[in-house]
Parts: structure tokens; sequence; C-alpha cells
């Protein structure tokens, strides 16, 4: 039988809740594009119930501990003596989300020699060191486009709430005050302005769709150059590079996933080709933006605001400066994470989950590594290497 050792966030503050907003999530039958949404034999949960946190489980116990496995769920993930490093030595299969990522550095690895299996529920498999899986002949998989569309609703929302001063306009209202001045001085129309996107791939293309309709200018840079009819339909300009897009747009959002490519691609070098006073919003990863190079040009003016729900390490430490840098929208690491894409992510774990136990090919579009080598999705948007360096720093709160 396996051991799992499933890494997820703590439950809210006030506990596990007992009743919800709503009464349940749409049903989605597909994804733009033709794939199916995440089809498991069976699940063990109710969609729209919080499932990515420490007593949600991801709905999986029912299921694994019918089979004989062992289940161990933590948020605990940080340090040599945290539950994570303890249960990982004979660890089978590791599950871990983006927003509270359980770091699988080489040592940790080397630690694991059981290991067979590395799941990211939801999308982008960077806090595994990817070089060292393949050298191990670990499998890692993630439940592609489960997420993509969540993240890019929240990419629409927060490029709106810096345009239009959205967030210092509420706090004014919170304080009790009626400064309309003080709101607009900073406020203008996204209409007309020029928005790029990093990469163009799930989410970078849906937010392109979606912000087709505000009567903007569009642009991509991505290494696999969209159909011409795609180009054609949203009217998109095509960049080689991230430098030359970058400065000819008012609004730019990041949605390339983390590998040595892309680390640290928005340094001083590169947010100084931007024009003054545009925006960055950085749904991705935090560690293609250079932290404090963002914080100089927002103090500068060169940026005129960031927004992003990703930090590097993750949780971020109390200190980290992108909390209290100026004209900023930042989140912890949520787009990804609403109990719609839950239901989905949550399956598509399950569905992996029962591939691997009755040996039966996962998706290939789930497949990041697999067969000592970068395979399906990994293939496409990844390249050999480790982006986990530095992720020892983490702190558990």
């Amino acid at each position: 039988m396996a051991k799992i050792v499933c890494v997820l966030y703590p439950d809210p503050v006030t506990g596990y809740p007992s009743h919800y907003a709503r009464d349940g999530v749409p049903r989605i039958e597909g994804y733009p594009g033709g794939q199916s949404v995440p089809s498991p034999h069976s699940i063990d949960f109710t969609p729209g119930h919080l499932l990515g946190c420490v007593s949600g489980e991801l709905g999986l116990r029912t299921y694994l501990e019918g089979l004989g496995h062992t289940l161990v769920v933590t948020s605990d993930k940080d340090g040599a003596g945290s539950t994570f490093a303890r249960e990982l030595v004979d660890a089978d299969v590791v599950i871990s989300q983006p927003f509270w990522p359980a770091y699988l550095t080489a040592d940790r690895i080397a630690s694991a020699p059981n290991l067979k299996l590395a799941v990211t529920a939801g999308i982008g498999s960077d806090h595994v060191d990817l070089q060292a899986a393949i050298d191990a002949g670990i499998t890692v998989a993630e439940v592609t486009y489960s997420n993509s569309i969540s993240v890019s609703e929240h990419v629409v929302m927060m490029i709106l709430s810096l345009v239009r001063n959205y967030i210092p306009s509420h706090d004014w209202v919170t304080k009790g005050g009626w400064n309309i001045a003080d709101c607009v001085a900073r406020s203008y129309d996204l209409e007309g302005m020029t928005v790029g996107t990093v990469a163009a791939g799930r989410i970078g293309l849906a937010v392109l769709r979606r912000l087709k309709p505000f009567d903007v200018n569009l642009h991509y840079t991505d290494k696999h150059r969209l159909d011409e009819s795609v180009e054609t339909e949203l009217g998109l300009v095509f960049h080689e590079s991230a430098s030359s897009l970058v400065e000819v747009c008012d609004v730019v959002t990041i949605n390339a996933p983390l590998h040595p490519e892309t680390e640290g691609l928005f340094d001083d070098r590169l947010i100084s080709k931007m024009k003054r006073g545009a925006y960055l919003v950085n749904t991705a990863r935090g560690k293609i933006c250079d932290r404090d190079a963002v914080v100089r040009a927002l103090e500068s003016g060169q940026l005129a605001g960031y927004a992003g729900d990703v930090w590097f390490p993750q949780p971020a430490p109390p200190d980290h400066p992108w909390r209290e840098m100026p004209h900023e929208g930042m989140t912890p690491h949520i787009s990804g994470t609403s109990l719609s894409a839950q239901a989905r992510y949550a399956a598509g774990t399950r569905e992996i989950l029962e591939c691997f136990f009755e040996d039966r090919p996962m998706r290939d579009e789930y497949l990041i590594v697999n067969g000592g080598r970068l395979a399906g999705t990994g293939a496409h948007s990844y390249t050999p290497g480790d982006a986990t360096s530095g992720s020892q720093g983490t702190m558990s709160f």
C-alpha cells in the first residue's frame, strides 16, 4: 500500500465552514479549445465546498483509505522539523498546491527514495525541482486548465483595480471619507490603452479574450506564436520578445510559467524599458519579477502600480517589502483557488491518482515530467532546471 502526503493551506481562522454563501457552483462541461474537465470515476466531495484547506483534504480520504492507502494531510511544510519533511522520507506520492507550495528541492527529493509521483493540485509545478525529478525518475503531474479561467478573471479584476485606483478609493470610504479628488487623482480609463501579455497560453489567451470588449489595443509575446486566425479575431500584435512588448504597453500582465528562462525576467533593466507610469500585473509566479526592482520602480514612479497574488517564497514573510510598497494591489495567492476552481482541481487530482494506482496512462496535458524527461504540457511550457532555490527561507505562520 502507498503513503500519500498532501500539503494544503490552513483552515479559516474561524474554523472550517458549516455553510457557504452560495448553494453550489455552475457545472462546467469543458474548457475552451475542446479539453474536457477532469473525469474521475467518482468524487467524494460537494462542489462549492472548501476543499483546498487541511480539513477539506481535496475530498480524497474516503477514496484513498478505501483502497488501503495511508493519507497524511498537513499545512506544516517548511523547515527540517516540519510535518512534511518528517513524512516525506517514506512517501510514495506528494500532493501540493501552488498557493501553499511544498517545495520539493533536490535535497528533499534525495531524502525520499520511495517517491514516485508529485501532483500539483492546480497548475504550475515550479515548486518541484524539475531537473531533480527528471534525474530521479519521478513523475510530475498537474491539473492543467483546471483554474486557468479563474486566474484570467483575477487578472482582469486587478488591471481594473489598478487603473481605476479602486483600492485607495475604497479605503477612503471605510475611513468615513468622501475624498473624490484624492481618489481620482490616480484614476484613468482602461479604454484606449495598450495591454500586453507575456505568454499567451491558456491563461494569457483567456485574459486577451476577456479584455477585447474593453476597446483596448492588445499585444502579446510567447515562444509559441498563436494561429493567424486568433491574431486576426482579437486584433493582436505579436512581439518576438518581452523587451519589445513592454516598450509600447500601458499595462503588462505576466502569464508565463516559472522556469530558468523566466526567473528574474522583470528586473531593473526590463522595467526601465516600460513606459513611465505603466502598470504591471503578475498572477504567474513571484520569482519572475525581481522583488526589489519592483519596489524601486513604484517608489520612483516608473511603475504607476503593481498588482499580483504571487510571491516568493510562499507564504511571504511578514517583512516582505511588497506588503508595504506604494501603489500596490497585492493579495495572497488566491487567483486559482476559488471554490469553483477547487472542485475542478480536486477532481483532477483524483483522476491522476486513479490513473497512477490503476497503472493507466495519465492525460498528456497533465504530465510535466514522465519517464525521465519533460513530457506533455511540461515539454511545451518548461525548460529543464530548478526554480526552487531560495525556498529554504520560508516560514510557517
